[in-house]
């Protein structure tokens, strides 16, 4: 068969979706280094209310937890692709709005508990979806760069 071949070329993927599954059943405080952690409120798109979590951002990854006292996460929100912006309601109040790669996917949006917060987040949403930019990617990159820079 020619499955095997297949499914060879998704063993990143799966290695990634291994982590966050472990990552999602522990409690917040025993996932280790944290990119960014803290009280966010998620807009329900179905009901326009604001919900809060305790969420841990961690390898483009945000999981959700109902309180910092959970015994594990309630949600996850797999970031590649997502494109992160601030966008301001009025001059101390904002909100992080994180658009999908494709329209099949819902835009979300949070807000932290001040614009300063907010910023916080952003900075490390960012950092967090550039550094899990796809394997394929990176190695193109490389194969595409200029001789000069890849000798030692």
């Amino acid at each position: 068969g020619d499955t095997y071949g297949h499914e060879k070329g998704k063993f990143s993927n799966h290695v990634w979706e291994d982590v966050t599954l472990h990552n999602s059943s522990l409690p917040p405080l025993a996932i280790k280094n944290p990119e960014c952690l803290g009280l966010l409120h998620r807009l329900d798109g179905s009901t326009d209310v604001w919900m809060q979590h305790y969420c841990i951002l961690k390898d483009g990854c945000l999981y959700f937890y109902a309180s910092i006292r959970s015994t594990q996460a309630s949600g996850g929100l797999y970031l590649q692709g997502y494109r992160v912006n601030e966008q301001t309601l009025s001059v101390n109040q904002s909100v992080i709005e994180l658009k999908p790669p494709s329209e099949e996917f819902k835009t979300f949006y949070f807000c932290a508990e001040n614009k300063t917060e907010n910023q916080r987040w952003i900075t490390a949403l960012k950092m967090s979806i550039k550094k899990w930019l796809p394997l394929h990617q990176a190695i193109q990159d490389f194969m595409n760069r200029p001789l000069e820079e890849t000798r030692m």
